[in-house]
């Protein structure tokens, strides 16, 4: 009869007992390491408060009052919803300024991007060279909004101008384009779709990811390059198209700086280039009407949040979104 003999169990692992001085040493790590975080963070986050949390709370209690600028802001007058009030039934010239401001961005915004996108086409092949122009190219937006580049474009289009000197080499007489009324915002559109260079920068990425093996495919189907380009393009670069129209349909509804150059902050000639942020800096700083710019740049902000809103909630209808495996 064969003995069989059990096996000997395995010891059980040892289990490291944490002791309270164990713990109350991991917690002050974490606390340290929390300090430290604080501590780096500070900088952004003084500026938010400073520079952006507190104003904006100001702004808000400002947009009840009367506040003149110049009055101390103990000496206020709370005057509830008389600003919006008056905004939205008595003065005409808000509403000539929410004019201006949709048909500049209804108009720029849209030949911007196309100019940006039909610009990339081109710009998106091995061409010799082809760097130096998409530098050039991207050069406008480097200015951006400053006061220098609106100086040069309302010298550009007066009436001794370099563009009506262009003009008489054709025979065409041309015409004091910034002091015409009905030109004055068409001159500021096309400085704004002059300045494509940024999401022409971003249609180019984009145009990077795109698959050739479905320009391909496409190709041996049969289709055209325009079909390619309404079936394959412009669906890869759904996403980009929807990024780029949020960002530039924000800035056409901040225009600043070229319609202030060009009308002498006035909003001229004849309130043609009367745009929603001009006729707030007018109200707040020229008319000394804080109280009542102040629940104007409130009204703006929550139209743009709307905007922004409407964009996003649709945007599911049109953006496609590639998986992980470019399909």
């Amino acid at each position: 009869m064969a003995l069989t003999t059990a096996p000997n169990p395995t010891p059980p692992a040892r289990q490291s007992v944490r002791t309270p001085a164990d713990k109350r040493g991991s917690g002050r790590i974490w606390q340290r390491e929390g300090l430290a975080g604080y501590v780096f963070l500070s900088p952004w986050l003084i500026g938010l408060m400073a520079v952006t949390a507190i104003p904006m709370l100001l702004s808000l209690y400002l947009s009840f009052t009367n506040y003149d600028v110049l009055s101390d802001l103990s000496d206020v007058e709370w005057v509830g919803l008389d600003n919006y009030r008056r905004m939205f039934t008595a003065d005409a010239s808000y509403w000539h300024a929410v004019q201006v401001t949709l048909t500049f961005a209804l108009i720029a915004v849209p030949l911007k991007l196309a100019a940006a996108l039909g610009v990339a086409l081109l710009l998106n092949r091995a061409w010799r060279g082809v760097g130096l122009f998409r530098g050039l190219f991207y050069l406008p937006s480097l200015l951006g909004g400053s006061v220098a580049l609106a100086i040069v474009w309302v010298s550009m289009f007066n009436r001794e101008g370099a563009f009506n000197s262009f003009l008489s080499l054709f025979g065409i007489e041309g015409r004091p384009w910034v002091n015409d009324p009905d030109w004055a915002l068409e001159t500021l559109m096309v400085l704004a779709i002059w300045q494509f260079g940024a999401p022409m920068v971003i249609f180019l990425a984009g145009l990077k990811q795109v698959p050739t093996e479905l320009y391909e495919a496409a190709s041996v189907d049969g289709a055209s390059r325009f079909r390619q380009f309404v079936s394959v393009t412009l669906p890869m670069l759904s996403p980009v198209i929807f990024f780029n129209l949020v960002l530039e349909t924000i800035n056409g509804f901040q225009g600043f700086t070229a319609a202030f150059v060009l009308s002498n902050g006035t909003g001229g000639p004849v309130d043609s280039t009367m745009m929603y942020t001009l006729k707030l800096y007018i109200s707040g700083f020229v008319e000394l009407e804080m109280g009542y710019a102040s629940a104007m740049a409130w009204v703006f902000l929550v139209a743009i949040a709307l905007i922004t809103t409407v964009f996003f909630s649709t945007g599911r209808f049109w953006v496609h979104y590639s998986d992980g495996d470019g399909h």
